[in-house]
C-alpha cells in the first residue's frame, strides 16, 4: 500500500530568517541547520545576527548575516539578492519572523507612532516578505527541492486581548496574509505554514513598546507558562513539513481558536470582562 508524504521542506533547505537575531527566529536559524540546511540569517541589529551566524558555524553549520529592516521593501528586496548570491539560487524555505511588542493602552490612547512603527514591522514586514519571496520561490518551478513560506503571526491574531491593539490587528493580518497566500499557492507545491504561539520565552516584551504593568504580566506569563523559543520552532517546522496551514504549539492557543471559531461573540465578551476583572 502506497501513502502519500509530505516533502520535509525543512530538511537541508536553503533558508533565510527574518529577525534571526534573538528569539524564534535564532531558535528557526539553529533549527534549521542543525537539520542540515544553510541559513541566511537577515536582522536589523547586526550585532545579534552576527551571534547566530557565529553559533551556527560553531556547531559546523552554514550560516551567513544580512542587515534588513523588514519595514522597508528595499531592504527585503535587497536580502532577497544576497540570498540568492549566497546559496547560487533561489531559496528554498523563507520565514517571515522579525516582530515587535507593543500594547498596555487602550484604542485612542496608544500613539498613532506607536501604530506605525508596530505595523510596519509586524505587518508590512510579512508583507514585503510574500511580495518579495513569493514569486522567486513560484520562478523556481519544480526543479528545486520543496519550496515554503513560514509566516510568525501569534495567537492574538484571534485573540483581541484589550490593550492589545496594535499587535493584534498586526497579527490578524499575518493570519490573513498567511491563508490567502496559502490558497494562491495551492497546486504549486509551495508551502504556507502560519505560526500562532501565545507565550514564549524571548526578549519581544523588554525590546517592545509596552507599558510598565503590561510588561511586568507578560514577563510573569512567559516564566510561568511560556514555551521555548526552541520548542516552538521545532513544532513549527514540523507542522511545515506536513503540510500544515496553521501551527499552534500551546493547548491554550488550539483551545482560544476553537471557542473564537465557534462561539465568536461569547468569546469576545468573556475576554472583555476577564480584562476587567483582573488587577490594574
Amino acid at each position: 500500500m502506497w501513502f502519500w508524504r509530505s516533502p520535509q521542506r525543512s530538511k537541508g533547505a536553503s533558508a533565510v530568517v527574518t529577525g534571526a537575531g534573538s528569539g524564534i527566529g535564532a531558535a528557526f536559524a539553529t533549527e534549521l541547520a542543525r537539520r542540515g540546511g544553510a541559513v541566511v540569517c537577515s536582522d536589523i541589529d547586526d550585532d545579534a545576527a552576527g551571534r547566530t551566524v557565529e553559533a551556527i558555524t560553531a556547531a559546523g553549520g552554514s550560516a551567513t548575516a544580512v542587515h534588513c529592516d523588514v519595514s522597508r521593501l528595499a531592504d527585503v528586496e535587497n536580502l532577497a539578492a544576497a540570498a540568492q548570491d549566497w546559496f547560487g539560487h533561489a531559496p528554498t524555505l523563507v520565514i517571515n519572523n522579525a516582530g515587535v511588542g507593543a500594547g498596555g493602552t487602550p484604542i485612542g490612547e496608544m500613539s498613532i507612532e506607536d501604530w506605525n512603527w508596530t505595523l510596519g514591522v509586524n505587518l508590512w514586514g510579512p508583507i514585503h516578505g510574500c511580495h518579495v519571496f513569493a514569486p522567486i520561490l513560484r520562478a523556481a518551478g519544480d526543479s528545486t527541492p520543496p519550496r515554503g513560506i513560514i509566516n510568525v503571526a501569534s495567537a492574538a491574531s484571534f485573540g483581541a486581548a484589550p490593550g492589545m491593539s496594535a499587535y493584534n490587528v498586526s497579527k490578524a493580518g499575518v493570519l490573513s496574509l498567511s491563508e490567502t497566500l496559502a490558497a494562491e499557492l495551492s497546486g504549486t507545491g509551495i508551502g504556507v505554514t502560519v505560526l500562532c504561539p501565545t507565550f514564549v520565552k524571548t526578549n519581544i516584551v523588554e525590546a517592545g513598546r509596552i507599558t510598565e504593568h503590561s510588561t511586568e504580566l507578560a514577563d510573569r506569563l512567559m516564566r510561568w507558562t511560556g514555551f521555548s523559543a526552541a520548542s516552538v520552532a521545532r513544532t513549527c517546522l514540523n507542522t511545515h513539513d506536513r503540510g500544515g496551514l496553521y501551527c499552534m504549539p500551546q493547548l491554550e492557543a488550539k483551545i482560544g481558536w476553537s471557542v473564537k471559531r465557534f462561539a465568536p461573540e461569547t468569546y469576545t465578551r468573556a475576554i472583555g470582562l476577564a480584562s476587567r476583572a483582573g488587577p490594574h
